[in-house]
């Protein structure tokens, strides 16, 4: 049996984990709005149309920062279409998906959903199609109590009170050629600045998140991101980066290896932020919105993005195996170890579009990246520490060496959990989790993922087949925590310290 050990210490902390990387994006692509949240004729549906056992679902995600409308949809997107009377709302062509929108589920809707879930709002405006006028305006709808004309409009459409949104994305993805309204990098800058600038004439007290580039490949990365920040210095926050990861040369072992480039891409786009912030003299930091990742790669290609002009086509509708949910445990294991970096994270998406949560007509299925999200949500509180594993590494075809243990840590007062990924197609791992200025007292719960095929994935008719269960390999002894790790595995453990 191979082993590691995975060294603490609860003095080197990275920063405090912003709950907010536990965020989903909500997004009117194929069915994730539509057959969705959001299914008057459901036979789950709530009084406000929305699915309950969707609902019900989604809290065990305990999701945070919650994005909408888009997403490559909002730069096509005119916010006024979805408010008022429902029978009034105009059916409208989405040009990003080939679709047909009825605006039937709007901001309103949106935001009413938020409060029953105690989500954030993360609003993104209409930077492709859309001015910094009608973004202000969206935000006078949303936020200002009364006494102007967006803000009463709201009111005559029966929301009395303001929303107070404070997070705001300045558009989604513009360096991107396939963007309705793409342009280079210092026409967004200045449209972006623009914005922002009215927009907090309106509201000083808002979260501005930037553009940055949307994808490692693109020959516009770390450039664009560096345009941006320069010319928009004080007046953002964040800096968006998005990332899609797949296993198209069904090369598993490769696949699991891919933590090391995304920790690679926060880490190159972090200095960007931080040459920037030395460079211009700026005042304050811009730090990261990881505000779209996800496993995405089987449902790709032109006919999953043309919805044909129907209304909630089947688009982007992935299936998601074992080891997806290894590699989706991986991407939040890197965002703790950026802790100070990565501030928002926003899994794309929460229903039916590359999502863990699929429907089909009155059925529900949790798929396999479900789990190890749910597992580390409930265990999220505290800071993140710095993690060593000592132990054996393989070579990765493409993302040179990594250990078999990818591992995260927070503590929380006394509680400390780690949240470890055995990348071993086939053998067991004995794992020593040591703090080397405290004792291990008390193993409080452990929970795992695995199972005996990479490929093994849920299904409407087996729906169990890949699901959290008790860990039951894991102990203390001599001061440390002790689990043994199957091949193909992930655990979520959290033990007492002295």
């Amino acid at each position: 049996m191979r082993q590691s050990t995975l060294h603490l210490h609860t003095a080197f902390v990275v920063d405090r984990v912003d709950p907010r990387i536990f965020g989903g994006f909500l997004e009117h692509l194929g069915r994730a709005v539509y057959e969705g949240v959001y299914d008057p004729q459901s036979p789950h549906a709530d009084e406000s149309g929305c699915r309950r056992d969707v609902l019900e679902a989604l809290r065990e995600l305990r999701f945070t920062a919650m994005r909408y409308p888009g997403g490559n949809f909002v730069s096509g997107y005119h916010w006024l279409d979805a408010v008022g009377p429902k029978e009034k709302r105009p059916r409208t062509r989405d040009l990003a998906w080939q679709s047909i929108e009825t605006n039937q589920f709007g901001p309103n809707e949106f935001l009413s959903l938020c409060a029953r879930m105690d989500w954030t709002p993360m609003l993104a405006v209409n930077l492709g199609t859309g001015t910094p006028e009608e973004a202000r305006n969206w935000l006078e709808y949303c936020n200002i109590e009364g006494g102007s004309k967006w803000a009463d409009l709201r009111r005559e459409h029966g929301y009395e009170q303001p929303w107070h949104v404070r997070l705001w994305c300045l558009g989604n993805e513009m360096d991107g050629p396939w963007q309705i309204g793409h342009v280079p990098a210092e026409v967004y800058a200045v449209n972006a600045q623009q914005t922002a600038n009215m927009m907090r004439m309106c509201d000083p007290k808002l979260e501005l998140v930037a553009c940055g580039s949307c994808a490692i490949d693109m020959p516009t990365y770390l450039v664009w991101d560096r345009t941006v920040l320069a010319h928009c210095r004080e007046s953002i926050d964040y800096l968006s980066v998005h990332r899609y990861v797949g296993n198209e040369a069904n090369d598993t072992e490769n696949f699991l290896a891919v933590s090391n480039s995304i920790d690679a891409q926060i880490e190159a786009t972090d200095a960007v932020c931080a040459e920037v912030f030395h460079a211009l003299r700026m005042k304050k930091r811009v730090r990261i919105s990881f505000d779209e990742w996800n496993v995405w790669y089987k449902a790709r290609g032109p006919e999953h993005h043309d919805g044909r002009g129907k209304v909630a086509p089947h688009l982007l509708e992935e299936v998601y195996n074992l080891e997806d949910a290894l590699v989706a445990a991986e991407f939040l294991n890197s965002f703790i170890r950026h802790a100070d970096s990565v501030k928002i994270a926003n899994l794309a998406q929460i229903v039916n579009v590359i999502a863990p949560i699929l429907t089909d007509g009155d059925r529900m299925v949790r798929q396999t990246i479900f789990h190890p999200i749910a597992l580390m949500a409930k265990r999220r509180d505290g800071v993140a520490l710095r993690t060593s594993v000592e132990g054996p590494v393989y070579e990765s075809r493409d993302y040179g060496s990594v250990p078999y243990v990818d591992s995260s840590a927070i503590l929380n007062g006394r509680e400390l959990s780690v949240f470890v990924v055995n990348r071993s197609l086939d053998r067991p791992l004995e794992l020593s989790v040591r703090v080397g200025d405290r004792q291990v007292e008390e193993l409080l719960s452990a929970e795992i993922v695995t199972g005996s095929d990479p490929k093994e994935a849920n299904t409407f008719d087996e729906p169990e087949r890949i699901v959290a269960r008790p860990f039951e390999d894991a102990c203390v002894k001599g001061g440390s925590a002790s689990l043994v790790l199957p091949p193909l595995s992930f655990v979520a453990a959290t033990v007492r310290l002295s």
